[in-house]
């Protein structure tokens, strides 16, 4: 910035006279004061002289100080530029202006080096330099400058001094103010360099730059040499052509044999291929695998020893832990539908993706993801209608029983094709007795005596169909037909075609190989056999919704547990009518599921994006946690499953997103061990947990139903 000078002026007492009269030269001796020789001639006939319009002022006046404040900017530069901002996406004023004004431009007057005028300056120079050193210390004062100026300014000062000469004639030579002898100086003065710059300013030594290298290795090297001429090019394209030949000469022998041959062969090149992709597949996915691993290294590794230590401050709350989340980019639009672990790989678990929303039903996916990679599936199957339910067998891993929107049922091999086919190995068909509603459960079973697998199904069409793979096709079999009235014989003609009622669940008995529960959309669970398709064993009158889902309890064999979008979750003794407990949750359940590690100890998912997770043992009216896990107003969760190994979870929700968490030491907590004493465990110590618990509720007078 410019910095401000201030400048005092003061007006002199004697400002704007005039010299008329001077002073007189007595008084000036009697002062003491030596005039010089010169003063009687400069005093003689000079006065000062006021002038008629000379401003009076008083002596404060003219004693008072005027001051100015002098600064370097220019007054003609502008104040209020402004500019657009392309950051900030409007027009900001511009606070730097420069203030810089050019009042002189002078321009050089350089000559070229091989010009007419430069040899002239040379030969004075030379001249110049051949002059002998005494004459040089005799006339110091006309010695030549190294680089003299051009000869146009020794005319222009020639002229000059001829002009001066012509002054001098007319006025005399005592009042001409310069005489010839002082232009004659001024000529041979020494005259600025105008062509060495380097006398005008400061030179400074630069270092020089340091050299800067590196060494590394060299790569291992090694010379190859051959020569190509054409005759070496000329016997390679013979022995391709040879080689042509042949095998044409080969594929006429074959082509008299049989067309079975020729599919064989086809298979054969297929499979050849397939191995070959196969093989960059796994190499990939080990490799993809590795950078995961290392990228979630301190979970992967640690996960199963995360503990919350909060919850030694909190005696009977626990929280959960998120760990991974799993998406897929492909599959954004839909809805997590249904979520199933595997037995045999317990880090592998199979998500469905459809749709709830029947108004915008499409296409959907199989994948199946791995807890050792979260960012992508390791298979993934995409189908033509919405995945609406799956389950996986417990002992053949490789079996994936699906049921879809459209009603059809299928099972995917995950061992034949490695994950790379995208159709299934089996599927229904309309000819072969496929649902006419949204199939909303599949459940494998034990082989039949033939040693067939099996697998049933349910349906809003009312029907339990038993589906069994022979060959290459699914066999099925009506199991029970659902109505409002009660269970349909098949043998029965009824005249009036009654009200089927649409079933949305159902779970067979971990330990009873023949009895399951199945519940319907007006909210009652049936108790039924697979050896009496006739009629139901018992009928709840469980909830006020459709049944959302129905599972038994895999310790307690009279213990199961139903949840409804009218808000509750219940646990019923299959015994008793009435419900054994019942919760009310503020929100509609889309899933409840039991732990694999407790009999007292269940989780469900609400619409409202919670999770609740109780333990009978701890807390009999209440859960435990309630942890939201997901956006309240944007996100709905559609099912969960536990881990059978870990103390974990996955939470599925309506955005096609799966969430994974550990569940805190508060809510699995298993009896402290005393000293000296072992603490008993097995299914039979689970049993007896809950039964104390079901002998409290239990009226006297009921035994059974």
């Amino acid at each position: 910035m410019p910095v401000p000078t201030t400048v005092k002026s003061k007006k002199p007492p004697g400002a704007g006279l005039k010299v008329a009269k001077p002073a007189s030269k007595k008084k000036d001796e009697e002062e003491g004061v030596d005039q010089g020789d010169g003063w009687d001639e400069w005093a003689q006939g000079k006065a000062l002289i006021k002038p008629p319009d000379q401003l009076e002022l008083t002596e404060e006046e003219l004693k008072e100080e005027f001051t100015k404040i002098l600064t370097a900017n220019n007054p003609h530069a502008p104040q209020n530029i402004a500019r657009y901002s392309f950051k900030e996406r409007s027009y900001k004023p511009i606070s730097s202006v420069d203030q810089m004004a050019v009042h002189f431009v002078l321009e050089g007057n350089l000559i070229h080096v091989d010009s007419e005028e430069a040899r002239r300056q040379r030969a004075r120079q030379d001249q110049t330099d051949e002059k002998p050193a005494a004459e040089a210390e005799a006339e110091p004062d006309e010695e030549i400058p190294e680089n003299p100026v051009i000869e146009e300014t020794s005319e222009i000062v020639d002229a000059a001094a001829a002009e001066d000469a012509e002054e001098a004639e007319v006025l005399g030579e005592e009042e001409r103010p310069d005489s010839v002898e002082a232009q004659i100086g001024k000529k041979e003065q020494k005259v600025t360099n105008q062509f060495n710059f380097s006398e005008r300013a400061s030179q400074t030594l630069n270092n020089p730059l340091r050299e800067r290298s590196c060494q590394t290795e060299p790569p291992p090297r090694c010379n190859f040499s051959a020569t190509a001429n054409q005759w070496v090019i000329y016997d390679a394209y013979l022995e391709e052509l040879e080689k042509q030949e042949k095998n044409k000469d080969k594929q006429k022998t074959f082509s008299a044999k049989k067309e079975e041959d020729k599919l064989k062969k086809n298979k054969m090149v297929t499979e050849t291929q397939s191995d070959d992709v196969t093989k960059v597949v796994k190499v990939v996915k080990i490799f993809e695998r590795m950078v995961n691993q290392n990228t979630f290294d301190d979970i992967a590794q640690d996960f199963k020893y995360f503990e919350d230590a909060s919850d030694e401050f909190r005696e009977q709350e626990g929280t959960l832990l998120p760990l991974w989340k799993f998406q897929y980019d492909k599959a954004k639009r839909l809805s997590v539908t249904a979520l199933c672990w595997n037995k045999s790989y317990q880090d592998l678990f199979a998500v469905g993706m459809g749709s709830y929303d029947f108004s915008k039903q499409g296409h959907g996916m199989l994948l199946l993801y791995t807890l050792k990679n979260s960012t992508c599936p390791e298979f993934v199957y995409p189908t033509s209608s919405g995945i609406m339910c799956l389950h996986i067998h417990d002992r053949l891993s490789h079996l994936v029983a699906v049921g879809f929107y459209d009603g059809c049922v299928a099972v995917f091999d995950l061992k034949a094709e490695e994950g790379g086919a995208a159709q299934p190995a089996f599927k229904s068909t309309a000819k072969a007795g496929k649902h006419t509603d949204p199939v909303w459960q599949v459940r494998w079973q034990n082989d039949d005596m033939d040693n067939n697998h099996n697998f049933y199904s349910i349906s809003s069409d009312g029907r339990v169909v038993s589906w069994t793979l022979i060959k290459n096709e699914l066999v099925f079999s009506d199991v029970i037909k659902l109505s409002l009235e009660g269970a349909l014989p098949e043998c029965l003609e009824v005249v009036e075609q009654p009200s089927v009622a649409c079933g949305t669940s159902f779970d067979f008995h971990p330990k009873i190989d023949f009895l399951f529960l199945v519940g319907t959309e007006e909210g009652k669970i049936h108790k039924c056999s697979k050896a009496y398709s006739s009629q139901f064993l018992e009928t709840y009158q469980a909830h006020n919704m459709a049944v959302d889902a129905v599972k038994w309890n895999q310790f307690h064999p009279k213990v199961f547990l139903s949840c409804s979008s009218d808000w509750t979750v219940k646990i019923w003794d299959h015994t008793i009518r009435t419900p054994m407990f019942t919760f009310d949750l503020n929100s509609a359940v889309g899933d409840v599921a039991w732990s694999p590690y407790s009999s007292t100890v269940f989780a469900a998912v609400t619409t409202d994006g919670k999770v609740h997770v109780f333990d009978l043992s701890i807390n009999k009216y209440e859960a435990i946690c309630q942890q939201p896990v997901v956006a309240k107003k944007k996100t709905k969760l559609t099912h969960i499953e536990f881990n059978p190994i870990h103390p974990i979870i996955v939470v599925g929700d309506d955005r096609g997103y799966v969430t994974c968490f550990k569940l805190s030491p508060n809510l699995r907590k298993k009896p402290k061990e005393k000293k000296g004493q072992e603490v008993p465990k097995g299914p039979e110590v689970e049993e007896a947990k809950m039964e104390k618990l079901l002998s409290l509720l239990r009226e006297p007078d009921y035994n059974s139903v």
